[in-house]
């Protein structure tokens, strides 16, 4: 067994769907379908329950995942001790507003506990740039939200979360256990500066133009909701300050959250962070 081949079964078992797990690996679903099939004439083992609906692994392919996973980890963890030993190893993560993700977490401890002696230099980016200087150079890495211009880049999402408006407490609106957009439309809104991607501010600001005043940090979207009164989106779930309240938008996409690099970059250790953060991600 190969190790790529490995990497491709891997894939289409996280995904359970082979058109996913495809895109995920830049290959076309025919090679793809071909590789696992003959991975499994190879072992002489049916790996997949197949259905129109996806793929689930059989109980010989739950074995086989459980043991590739660990194969890769392993060839990964040499594969940056090497590089590690070469040169010193540093790795630049660009994170975008709130730095306190419980999945963020898990992916510093788990990182940690796997490469010790790596340096990892965090840069917080503002809100006018969703890929946190990846495309100036500034980041290896980016844990950050979309929708944005991906042109460019790799990006693998890690969850969806579901958005809300945030509103003062005392809002009229605060109280409801939903909210339309159509019900906020003569409301000012918080936006972003003028050159920010512009799939990313139109999301944000519910597909619509809007006025109000400028923000360029989480922190100064609460406040301007806070002081001013003004309206925006804001990720449900996220801790907010006394004062504010956030109502669900059912109708909004809810906004995923991703990882996002440059498929060029030749810093070994990014391979082995991605895989850690699709760990550290899908266990919670």
């Amino acid at each position: 067994m190969e190790l790529r081949t490995l990497r491709y079964f891997v894939a289409v078992a996280e995904e359970r769907h082979v058109g996913r797990a495809a895109a995920r690996l830049h290959l076309s679903q025919p090679a793809l379908s071909r590789a696992v099939r003959q991975l499994e004439a190879e072992l002489g083992a049916v790996l997949l329950d197949r259905s129109p609906r996806g793929v689930s692994p059989t109980p010989a392919g739950a074995v086989l995942l459980t043991e590739a996973r660990e194969v890769l980890d392993r060839a990964e963890l040499a594969r940056t001790r090497v590089a590690a030993a070469a040169a010193p190893a540093v790795v630049t993560v660009g994170l975008l507003g709130d730095g306190t993700d419980p999945g963020a977490v898990r992916l510093a401890d788990a990182f940690r506990a796997r490469h010790p002696a790596v340096e990892i230099r965090i840069r917080e980016a503002d809100l006018t740039d969703p890929t946190c200087g990846l495309r100036t150079g500034r980041v290896d890495l980016a844990l950050t939200r979309g929708p944005f211009d991906t042109t460019g880049l790799t990006v693998r999402q890690l969850r969806t979360d579901p958005v809300g408006a945030v509103l003062r407490s005392d809002d009229p609106l605060a109280h409801r256990d939903h909210l339309t957009l159509a019900e906020l439309a003569g409301r000012t809104w918080f936006r972003f500066p003028e050159g920010t991607d512009a799939q990313w501010a139109a999301y944000w600001s519910g597909g619509e133009p809007r006025s109000g005043p400028v923000v360029r940090a989480v922190q100064e979207c609460r406040q301007a909701v806070l002081w001013n009164g003004t309206v925006g989106l804001t990720p449900l779930g996220h801790a907010l300050p006394p004062g504010l309240t956030a109502v669900p938008l059912p109708e909004v996409e809810p906004s995923p959250v991703v990882v996002a690099w440059n498929e060029d970059d030749p810093n070994p250790l990014l391979r082995s962070l991605l895989r850690i953060a699709a760990t550290a991600y899908r266990n919670g």
